[in-house]
């Protein structure tokens, strides 16, 4: 019936050697085939928009390759750069990932390449040599996140002002409030 108790004690973990062997799925897309086989550190996965059933592909990289696998993408036809920005996983570890969404016009395809950097040393290459267009993104995540990237050409805040304290968008940022002035009657007295 609906209403059964599922027996809530785990299974007996085997204490057997065994060889788990997980076979990469390949696309119909050669040149993000091409990335699947050149990058075998990568995590490659399919998304589809939640309104339709056009599919994206994600690509999360280890730091080191973060710059290899966008020159290539790039090289394979991903040429077009659309944003990127840095998201702040406050309870992960690492904390802070840095996505990059490029196109490719050519073959009607998008794909969204990640990768994570810790707390204690936000710090990730800079695109901007592949992309020009990252510059100002780049700087924008710096501002607002936090995150540096390193050998950016002009690493400096883009929405706040110079002096400005802090990086608003980190989770653990302190919302504050500014005092505000009513007049005289109103009713927020």
């Amino acid at each position: 019936g609906c209403c059964e108790m599922m027996d809530e004690t785990p299974p007996e973990e085997s204490t057997e050697d065994v060889d788990v062997v997980t076979e990469r799925e390949m696309t119909d897309i050669a040149s993000i085939d091409a990335l699947i086989d050149s990058f075998p550190d990568a995590t490659f996965t399919a998304h589809s928009y939640a309104s339709s059933d056009v599919v994206y592909h994600m690509i999360s990289v280890p730091l080191s390759q973060w710059v290899d696998i966008t020159q290539a993408a790039f090289d394979a036809g991903f040429d077009t750069f659309v944003d990127l920005t840095a998201i702040d996983h406050f309870a992960e570890a690492p904390r802070f990932e840095v996505a990059v969404n490029i196109i490719s016009m050519t073959q009607i395809q998008r794909l969204i390449i990640t990768t994570r950097v810790p707390y204690d040393n936000p710090t990730v290459p800079t695109l901007t040599d592949i992309f020009v267009g990252a510059n100002f993104y780049e700087r924008e995540a710096y501002d607002l996140v936090g995150v540096v990237f390193e050998g950016h050409p002009d690493l400096t805040r883009i929405l706040l002002p110079d002096d400005w304290v802090g990086h608003p968008l980190r989770k653990d940022y302190d919302i504050g409030a500014i005092p505000v002035e009513f007049k005289a009657g109103s009713a927020d007295l």
